[in-house]
């Protein structure tokens, strides 16, 4: 942590806790205090002007070399000679952004593009990440218009303190709240201009995969890809990064932007990693995926339910997660150097540094799930201790966690039962007295005994006669 961070933390913490400022501004004013501080260093001169006795990121690496590290690990590469332009003929760093519409809670899953953006940073890339609080509205009404705020806010902690995790300095990350342009004039024009160039065929098609499918579907659901597409122009970069699932989406604007006079950009996908009971991992399943806040026996717990078959590399969630998150996070933590330990009860331990002799060894039964199952699970949860390290540190966070995910309302099923619980519970079992349950002590030392007519009360410290007065039943209601 530089010298500046603890003190950006209290100023963050001092704008969060300003109760004289609408919780808009205050995201604004957090957002524009974090992207101030990301391009100034320590000194207070901005992190792209180095001082004689600094480096720059990606300054050892020839262009050859950043495009190799740029493009590495991922699945699918659009338009590579687009970021070889930018390295070679023009001289600069690419400018690349990754996307996320702040809808559920942030799963282990978000790891991948996170060590993926932490090889981005390393090859000298500015990185742009967009907290898409529209998107996240659109998509179906996934998100309540009233909480997206909140659940940007929530997802930018969650973002930090991942990058974090794995030993990545945030001071070069710029966050942006997608309303903060995308509702501008010139946007919206855009929007209809794109529109008119977009059939409802290839609109759904492009967000078949990221826009919730639904019968009867939203006319949200087709903006949704549209702006995703315009966003390249807006936010000025060369490249849009994202999971393979966004590959469609990628193809439309690869498509569009020049349709209405804007260049073509690049396109970088990673793969998707299974979720724990073989399917994708997906926020809007708790059994397929783990909370980055999930204490230590629940990710045990849920690790040692997940799906993973003996000897079958293919599909397997478990050797995926370790192939994607835990061998690269290790590198970066260890100076470049993967490594991943799997104890064994009466034997040495398992030292792995690569994938290949992993698969190898699980096809061949001498690592079975028995035994890469605890072997996760123990790196897992030492990666997330730090983050939730700083939740349980962030009064601001946790605050913000309530807000953004408050308890969900009971359904109709829910309440009639719980209905009939509280009517069984508070029954009066035939005595002439408030039932069990009724009866609630008060702040100011009485009890509280509610009836159809009013709530009575008993003074403790008063007299017997005085409470049985208060408490006498009105005979001539029998």
């Amino acid at each position: 942590m530089t010298t500046q961070e603890p003190d950006l933390m209290r100023r963050i913490a001092s704008i969060a806790q300003d109760s004289q400022i609408s919780p808009d501004d205050r995201l604004q004013q957090i957002l524009k205090l974090t992207n101030d501080h990301s391009t100034t260093g320590t000194d207070g001169v901005k992190n792209q002007q180095q001082t004689d006795g600094d480096t720059a990121p990606g300054s050892d690496l020839t262009p050859a070399q950043k495009l190799s590290l740029i493009t590495s690990n991922l699945q699918e590469t659009l338009n590579p000679e687009i970021i070889e332009d930018v390295l070679n003929k023009q001289s600069r760093a690419p400018v690349i952004y990754w996307g996320t519409a702040t809808t559920g809670r942030p799963h282990c899953g978000y790891l991948v593009p996170m060590l993926q953006i932490a090889t981005f940073l390393r090859a000298g890339c500015r990185m742009k990440i967009l907290l898409a609080d529209i998107h996240g509205f659109l998509d179906n009404l996934k998100a309540p218009i009233e909480l997206v705020k909140h659940r940007a806010t929530y997802y930018q902690h969650v973002i930090t303190a991942l990058l974090r995790a794995v030993g990545v300095s945030v001071s070069r990350l710029e966050f942006v709240l997608g309303s903060s342009y995308q509702l501008s004039q010139a946007y919206v024009m855009d929007l209809l201009r794109l529109s008119t160039e977009i059939s409802e065929h290839d609109a759904k098609k492009a967000g078949a995969e990221v826009v919730k499918q639904v019968e009867n579907a939203k006319l949200s659901g087709l903006i949704y890809p549209l702006m995703q597409t315009l966003d390249e122009q807006y936010l000025g970069v060369d490249v849009q990064f994202g999971g393979a699932d966004q590959r469609k989406i990628f193809a439309l604007a690869k498509d569009g932007l020049p349709r209405i006079g804007y260049k073509e950009r690049a396109h970088l996908m990673n793969p998707m990693i299974p979720g724990l009971t073989g399917g994708k991992m997906s926020a809007s399943d708790p059994d397929s995926k783990i909370d980055v806040l999930d204490p230590p026996e629940l990710v045990t717990k849920k690790l040692k339910k997940s799906f993973a078959a003996p000897k079958e590399v293919e599909g397997n969630g478990i050797l995926s997660f370790v192939e994607y998150v835990l061998l690269p996070a290790s590198a970066l933590k260890e100076g470049g150097t993967p490594r991943f330990v799997v104890e064994q009860r009466d034997a040495e331990p398992l030292v792995y540094s690569d994938i290949e002799k992993i698969h190898a060894d699980y096809k061949a039964d001498i690592l079975s799930p028995q035994t890469l199952k605890p072997a996760v699970t123990a790196a897992l949860n030492t990666l997330l201790a730090s983050v939730q390290a700083e939740f349980q540190a962030s009064p601001e966070w946790q605050e913000v966690e309530k807000m953004a995910y408050p308890p969900p309302p009971l359904s109709a099923e829910e309440l009639k039962k719980q209905q009939k619980k509280d009517a069984k519970k508070n029954k009066d079992k035939g005595s002439k007295r408030p039932a069990v349950g009724e009866v609630r002590t008060q702040p100011d030392g009485s009890v509280a005994a509610p009836t159809e007519e009013k709530q009575r009360q008993v003074d403790v410290a008063g007299s017997a006669e005085e409470a049985m007065k208060d408490l006498k039943v009105d005979r001539d209601k029998k």
